[in-house]
């Protein structure tokens, strides 16, 4: 056998390195680091994206729309939505009219416009519940498993078994009084599980990040944890799915309203006119107005639910 080199020093022929002095390398611009940029967080770069997505463009242009007929109702009509007259029964669309008159002699634009109120407010009212009871539950169940966690999903999943509509028919049949209030809170209770599994799989994904680990080396406490690292890195599903929901909400309502069950006959929405326009359907396009408001308010919701998605979640574009 050859000998073994005695100096760990020594090379065989062939090997040998050769390093240049350090002021006859040229360091390329590639090489540097450019430290004037600030860096950038999950938040600001999905927002960056956003403002370049016309989806999300004309999303949120219908969405303000949608708010603004909402909030201020009489900067789009001067009418009474609930004066009905017989004189004006079916009348065609004249002089601050442009929608013309139902078979009760009401002003179809103005029903239409304040018709927006109920609707939206009782699916954000809903949404809102919505994120904080699922929200709420699933991020505790998550972080801190255990008992609570088993508890909490076996109780979800005995609400996933029942449908939402036909409880809530099921329901709002049952009730005296059936308000805005009333209503949210029959929609946030039976879909409640869907934000909390989303909320505890996204913060069960979160917690065992290196970030968390670094944390609790520091000393900082569970709840300290679960507030400052945990919960601002989940929420991105959560918020994807509250703005899909927030239109499956409002879609939910007119259906419920349409069957008449759901808000009372006395409060303006567009299901109920819905309802009562589908009995002239025939002769009049009575039912379109409020049919068209309500399709274009959901589609945005779900249209801006979309693009949120793809901005806080890139691998979603690529599959």
């Amino acid at each position: 056998m050859p000998d073994q080199p005695t100096d760990a020093r020594e090379t065989r022929p062939g090997q040998e390195h050769f390093v240049a002095p350090p002021d006859e390398v040229e360091v390329l611009a590639t090489d540097r680091l450019d430290e004037t940029t600030a860096p950038t967080s999950v938040w600001r770069d999905a927002w960056r994206q956003l403002r370049r997505n016309p989806i999300f463009v004309i999303a949120a242009v219908l969405i303000l729309l949608v708010l603004l007929v909402v909030v201020w109702p009489g900067l789009f009509t001067d009418q009474d939505p609930r004066y009905c007259s017989g004189d004006f029964s079916m009348e065609p669309p004249g002089g601050g009219h442009p929608f013309g008159f139902d078979k009760q002699g009401c002003d179809i634009f103005a029903r239409t416009v304040y018709g927006a109120r109920a609707s939206v407010v009782t699916g954000v009212g809903a949404t809102v519940l919505f994120v904080l009871i699922g929200g709420v539950l699933g991020s505790l169940a998550g972080y801190y498993g255990g008992l609570f966690d088993s508890v909490v999903s076996r109780i979800a999943e005995i609400f996933f078994a029942l449908p939402l509509m036909l409880a809530a028919i099921v329901i709002m049949q049952l009730l005296e009084s059936r308000t805005v209030f009333t209503v949210m809170l029959i929609l946030a209770s039976f879909t409640w599980p869907q934000a909390a599994r989303i909320a505890r799989g996204a913060v069960i994904q979160a917690k065992n990040s290196e970030y968390v680990t670094a944390a609790k080396a520091l000393g900082v406490s569970r709840f300290r944890i679960l507030l400052r690292h945990v919960l601002p890195n989940a929420a991105g599903p959560l918020i994807v799915i509250t703005t899909i929901w927030l239109g499956v909400f409002i879609v939910t309502e007119a259906t419920l309203s349409y069957l008449g069950v759901g808000l009372s006959r006395t409060i303006v929405s567009w299901g109920s006119d819905i309802a009562a326009g589908q009995k002239e359907i025939r002769t009049s396009a009575i039912l379109f107005y409020p049919a068209t408001a309500l399709a274009l308010t959901v589609l945005s919701f779900i249209m801006l639910g979309d693009a949120v998605r793809d901005a806080l979640d890139p691998k979603a574009r690529k599959r």
